[in-house]
């Protein structure tokens, strides 16, 4: 429509430049013999407006347009063309040139008025209704072209946005159906590459995320009833018999001070127990959702801190061979980590034993390693001692609940590293820790 609109006008005024022009011709061409022109026959004087002079009237010719002389000497004929304010202008030397448009007997003209020399003025004029309607042909073809086009445009638009939109309604069904089933096992199907496909591929991994997550919280939480379910269950029994001694004691039946004194130790371990699977099980929790941000921290000061926490809890030595080493991570969970490596050693190392710790930089990668004297860990259970839960029969006999590793394993993995557990020179378990290094 815009660009109708401009047409329309840049015709007009092309028109109207074309008509001016051929006026301009024919007035020059009149001025050139103006006495060939001028009608000799006797006619009636007038004295119309403000001009003063008389007037004389001139035939048309076969140059087509309506035309007539004015003298100076105020002696014409009747003419057709008006005489106005603008005629006299020129006629008076106070312009060079007009170019109106009048009406004459109803019909509207346009009129040019040029000096001739010092004869007088000549004034030329066409009739604009040629224009007009050409003109007026031209807006209703315009107009019809507009309405078409808006048409015909609509139509292919509203096709080609339902041939678009139909992966999006698609789309949009399969998540509704997710939603209203809450089965993350559908998927959505996905049709060629462009934005509409990477939404839906994007949606699709979305859902094998959540399937995954699900499917975490749910060994989780039936790994945690099964562990939680031992301590508790041995927790009863030892509080029922004591319960049962105390009812007894009037009946002369006295519950044994060593056994007593057991049954205490028992209950006390098992409260241990299920206060530590609970702080792992809490930190394990964090660690999947931890709020804390990364930010560039010094690893050796980080070890250095989980060190003297280790030292503080426990009686086997520790010795640190650390350097500086910085990168990206979360401080509060990188010294947890090193903690529980820590206290993993500890509980393995024999009397008499030390705890090695070394952190070196290897290329982009910072190594840290903890060496006990331990037992080791069979090789068989190398690659399963960071699963959540899992105890080898071994450990089975040792306190712990089997997350402390797992948890190392988690948060090793959300810094882009990797955590491996092998044999120490002296023969115990050595966990050697890669994290990437900043440059």
């Amino acid at each position: 429509m815009a660009v109708s609109g401009l047409a329309f006008l840049l015709v007009r005024e092309e028109l109207h430049r074309q008509l001016d022009s051929q006026l301009d011709s024919d007035a020059r061409t009149i001025a050139a013999q103006p006495e060939r022109w001028i009608d000799k026959a006797p006619v009636q004087p007038v004295r119309p407006g403000k001009f003063e002079g008389d007037w004389r009237a001139l035939k048309e010719t076969d140059l087509g347009p309506r035309w007539q002389i004015i003298s100076v000497k105020g002696v014409v004929s009747t003419s057709a063309l008006p005489i106005t304010d603008a005629t006299l202008a020129v006629l008076e030397g106070r312009v060079v040139r007009s170019r109106e448009t009048v009406t004459v007997a109803g019909e509207e003209l346009r009129m040019v008025t040029l000096p001739l020399d010092a004869q007088g003025i000549i004034q030329v004029a066409l009739p604009l209704e040629p224009l007009t309607d050409t003109l007026r042909r031209l807006a209703v073809l315009l107009t019809v072209g507009c309405l078409g086009g808006v048409a015909l445009a609509a139509l292919i638009g509203r096709s080609v946005a339902r041939a678009g939109l139909a992966p999006i309604h698609q789309l949009t069904g399969a998540v509704e159906k997710v939603a209203a089933t809450r089965d993350l096992q559908t998927a959505i199907p996905v049709h060629g590459r462009d934005e509409v496909a990477r939404l839906a591929g994007a949606f699709n991994g979305m859902l094998a995320a959540l399937t995954a997550s699900r499917a975490a919280q749910r060994a989780l939480v039936e790994d945690a009833g099964h562990e939680l379910r031992t301590p508790l269950t041995s927790l009863r029994t030892n509080i029922e018999l004591l319960v049962r001694a105390e009812a007894e004691t009037g009946s002369g039946r006295v519950l044994p001070s060593q056994e007593r004194a057991r049954l205490m130790q028992d209950l006390e371990t098992q409260v241990v127990e299920l206060t530590q699977l609970t702080n792992e099980l809490v930190d394990l929790a964090r660690e999947e959702t931890s709020p804390e941000l990364p930010e560039r921290v010094d690893l050796g000061d980080v070890v250095a801190t989980a060190i003297d926490r280790a030292r503080a809890r426990t009686v086997v030595p520790i010795d640190a061979d650390l350097i500086t080493a910085e990168l990206t991570g979360r401080p509060g969970a990188l010294e947890r980590m090193v903690l529980n490596l820590l206290d993993n050693a500890a509980k393995w190392s024999p009397e008499g034993a030390r705890v090695a710790v070394g952190l070196r930089r290897d290329g982009e990668w910072m190594e840290l390693t903890v060496a006990d004297a331990g037992p080791g860990i069979a090789e068989a259970d190398r690659f399963r001692v960071f699963e959540r839960f899992y105890r080898s029969a071994e450990a089975r006999a040792m306190p712990g609940s089997g997350l402390g590793l797992a948890i190392v394993a988690q948060t090793v993995a959300q810094h882009g590293g990797t955590v491996t557990a092998e044999r120490s020179p002296v023969g115990g378990a050595l966990l050697r820790v890669l994290l990437p290094a900043d440059s």
